[in-house]
């Protein structure tokens, strides 16, 4: 037979073989339509009955079987739909291949394979064997195998063909799967970019088909050498889609059980309630993070990774980096809007920062601003700066197993992991001066919106953001919210740096006092205070002293302190002052005790301090409580300090000042003034020490950083700071520096309260040693005396042994209190 030479066409060719969309479509169109027309002609002269109706389906166009499909995915349009029933294939078709010439096979193959590229089932190139539209994941490609009885020259260059239908129906299956809603914009992007390099595949099969219809000399040899660079090209993307499906479990169900309000659980989580915590524990133990979908942040990481992995292949890592520059634009979007006015917008969960619709201004009673600064945003990895608070750890997931990535918006893209922080602090600083009712404006550059995560110019305007955040907030926290007055006025009313306000207090509430603090009246103790501080007008803190308001504790200083230190080791983390899991037996114990023996007023009395937003991220709850336990601890210094007083002037009098007295009563007269001199020496070094070498040099120290700080967190930190280094070099984080102390200032004030109780037993001592019996109480004084000579002695000793061993071993600043306490010499 004759070798065969396709007929010449009367149509002129082209030199150029690129096609535009209309004429793309009226080919393809027009191929479809014959097609369908000779499989119903064979169809018709074989089997001469009525054609099944899954026969009939096949010849439909499949562009137009699914409109959903078409729609979501419009590129899909030419894939067969998984219902079609497979060709049954005769034995004269097989035959009549074999009855062909080379040349007639070579044409006949050319023709089927212009279809399967597009994922069509040809005629002598069908599905294979194994391969089910039904039950195969659609996601892993069609399979394709030419007909056995095809040339093996021939078959030898089909199979190496073959593999791009199997990426290009993978990869449009990957794009109409994620192109839903659900994916996120990142996904859509993504699909966006494959869309766009499959229809430059799609234009090459056009112009493939061109050749075919108009030049003889188009051979399959051609058609390989055009679709090798395409071949090496899919096969990559194959290779991301296939990872990014693997990625993920669809059947894995993170979802709330059907009992569960989803809005409620979304409250509590946002709220650190234990009962959603729990739930998170135990939903994380059935289900894992195999059931978060692949999008956001984790997208992009997986992106970067591939580009790292190959970045000795130059056509792989310029495909993934192409495809990484367009999937991270809605991200860039995002995170730019983040940072340029402080507004979140993340439908879909993808960005790196996390909002907590539920806690706001006004649903917190306790603490509300230091809530909203800490939990409001954060990120949704967990990590924090400068902190280890572990209620932020509750929301986030685990990490995917086997690579170790957190799934979802949680996963930080790596080229940005060095970022993160700055990138939070941006926006939450925004968004603070948002909810101050300011208006956030923010010039944007020429050449923004061609930003891309890999260019220098991006974290070049992360840094300008996070500068123009922060110099913003910091003017309005120094300058138009008055910081810096407010401290002083702390610094006035809490360490009593003019303490003239104090003693005239003590001296009007001496009385009110003296009660229970049950029975003590707030409103008049308010009063005394105003009366109290109005009395000096000077300073610029005139305007803040109103804000200065009197409570009363429900624990005892040095209780809660030693409670506090035996729980977290140190106070200044995050225990928050409270010790939730430090309620054990001991506490419930001290609490009895507690409520057996009420306290007093003066040592219940502490200052608290009103403050609105958003001075309050500086001067929070928590920096707030380490103002009042450094007053309390000052004010009781300063309360014995006045008794003690009292008592040297209760002894200026005549009783006492007689020099006709026996020898025994003046021998136990000079221990007690000898007793009562070293308690008020003790008493004005340890005060001398905090106001002088502690209070004053750390508060000047506090100054100077702040007439130059520069950031917002470099403010936060510095004050932070001073108080954690006020509250240590008071003594307040060590358990036996505050065990020591404790006991000898309770001794110190029970000893005054004896004042007249000591002047009664003198005159009852003059008037005994009158008469001819003398003085039998005088072994009970020297008894009594003893007692407290005793316990004085032993406690000092204590406590000046540990203050220098602190001294030399933990805390150097405690090197002047020794030089101080060992000024007070043991009666020998």
């Amino acid at each position: 037979m004759d070798p065969f030479t396709p007929r010449p066409r009367t149509v002129g060719r082209k030199n150029n073989l690129s096609l535009s969309t209309k004429e793309y479509a009226k080919v393809t169109g027009t191929i479809a339509s014959a097609r369908r027309n000779r499989h119903r002609l064979e169809g018709e002269e074989q089997t001469n009955s009525r054609v099944s109706p899954s026969a009939e389906s096949r010849w439909r166009e499949p562009s137009f079987i699914s409109e959903e499909s078409f729609v979501r995915a419009p590129l899909n349009s030419r894939i067969v739909s998984g219902t079609t029933t497979t060709k049954s294939k005769g034995k004269a078709k097989e035959e009549s291949l074999d009855s062909f010439p080379l040349e007639v096979q070579e044409a006949m193959i050319l023709e089927d394979l212009l279809y399967v590229l597009m994922g069509i089932e040809g005629t002598h190139v069908t599905y294979h064997e194994d391969y089910s539209p039904e039950d195969d994941d659609a996601l892993k490609g069609v399979r394709f195998t030419a007909s056995k009885r095809l040339d093996p020259s021939l078959r030898d260059l089909v199979e190496r063909v073959l593999p791009l239908a199997t990426y290009y129906t993978a990869i449009s299956s990957f794009i109409e799967l994620r192109s839903h809603l659900d994916f996120g914009r990142v996904n859509h992007a993504l699909c966006a970019a494959l869309r766009d390099m499959l229809k430059d595949h799609q234009t090459l099969l056009s112009q493939l088909e061109h050749a075919f219809n108009t030049s003889p000399q188009f051979t399959l040899q051609k058609l390989w050498f055009y679709v090798h660079p395409t071949l090496h090209t899919l096969s990559l993307i194959y290779q991301l889609t296939t990872e990014l499906a693997a990625t993920e479990n669809p059947e894995g169900d993170s979802s709330l059980s059907s009992g569960e309000d989803a809005e409620e659980a979304a409250r509590n989580e946002a709220l650190g309630l234990g009962g959603a915590k729990l739930k998170a524990v135990l939903s994380e133990i059935e289900t894992g993070a195999d059931g978060t979908t692949v999008k956001g942040g984790e997208v992009l990481a997986i992106l970067h990774t591939r580009m790292q992995h190959t970045a000795g292949d130059p056509a792989a890592r310029d495909l993934y980096g192409k495809l990484l520059r367009a999937s991270g634009r809605p991200y860039v979007e995002m995170l730019q809007q983040w940072t340029r006015t402080g507004t979140l917008m993340d439908p879909y969960e993808e960005f790196c920062v996390k909002e907590s619709r539920f806690i706001n201004r006004g649903t917190l009673e306790v603490d509300y601003t230091d809530e909203y600064w800490e939990r409001r945003y954060t990120l949704r990895d967990g990590s924090t700066l400068g902190s280890t608070n572990k209620r932020l750890q509750a929301g986030v997931p685990p990490p995917r197993p086997g690579s170790g990535r957190l799934p979802g918006g949680a996963c930080i893209p790596p080229l940005l992991e060095g970022w993160k922080h700055k990138v939070l602090l941006a926006g939450k600083y925004l968004n603070v001066i948002r909810e101050c009712g300011i208006e956030v404006q923010k010039v944007t550059n020429l050449g923004d919106d061609d930003l891309a995560m890999d260019d220098e110019r991006f974290y070049k305007f992360i840094e300008d953001d996070y500068s123009h955040a922060n110099r913003t907030l910091l003017q309005l926290l120094l300058r138009d919210q008055g910081l810096v007055p407010r401290l002083n006025c702390l610094k006035r009313c809490f360490f009593m740096s003019h303490s003239s306000y104090l003693t005239h207090f003590l001296d009007l509430a001496h009385t009110e006092l003296r009660k229970t603090a049950k029975a003590a009246s707030l409103v008049k103790l308010q009063s005394l205070l105003d009366l109290a501080l109005g009395a000096d007008a000077h300073g610029d803190d005139v305007p803040f002293r109103e804000d200065v308001r009197v409570t009363m504790a429900t624990t005892g200083l040095y209780e809660w302190l030693l409670r506090i230190v035996n729980v977290s080791g140190v106070i200044g983390e995050d225990s928050d002052f409270v010790g939730d899991g430090g309620y054990d037996e001991h506490h419930k114990r001290g609490k009895e005790k507690d409520e057996k023996k009420p306290m007093l007023a003066i040592d219940a009395l502490q200052l608290d301090f009103n403050v609105k937003f958003p001075l309050s991220l500086v001067i929070s709850r928590k920096t707030v409580l380490r103002y009042q336990l450094l007053f309390r601890f000052l004010l009781h210094l300063r309360h014995v300090e006045q008794a003690l007083s009292a008592m040297w002037l209760e002894q200026q009098g005549p009783v006492w000042r007689r020099t006709d007295v026996p020898s025994e009563f003046a021998a136990w007269r000079l221990r007690l003034f000898v007793l009562r001199a070293r308690m008020l020496a003790w008493v004005q070094q340890i005060l001398g020490f905090v106001t002088q070498e502690v209070l004053e040099p750390n508060w000047r120290s506090l100054e100077a950083k702040l007439s130059r700080v520069t950031t917002v967190d470099q403010l936060l930190r510095d004050h932070v700071d001073f108080l954690d280094t006020c509250m240590k070099e008071c003594m307040l984080t060590s358990s036996k520096l505050l065990n020591a102390f404790s006991k000898l200032i309770v001794t110190c004030s029970t000893f005054a309260l004896y004042t007249a109780s000591f002047t009664k037993d003198a005159n009852k001592a003059l008037l005994a040693a009158d008469t001819p019996e003398g003085d039998s109480g005088a072994k009970k004084r020297s008894d009594f005396l003893i007692r407290f000579e005793t316990n004085f002695n032993h406690w000092l000793r204590i406590h000046v042994n540990c203050v220098q061993f602190y001294a030399s071993s933990e805390n150097v600043s405690l090197l002047p209190l020794v030089v101080r306490l060992n000024s007070i010499k043991p009666i020998s």
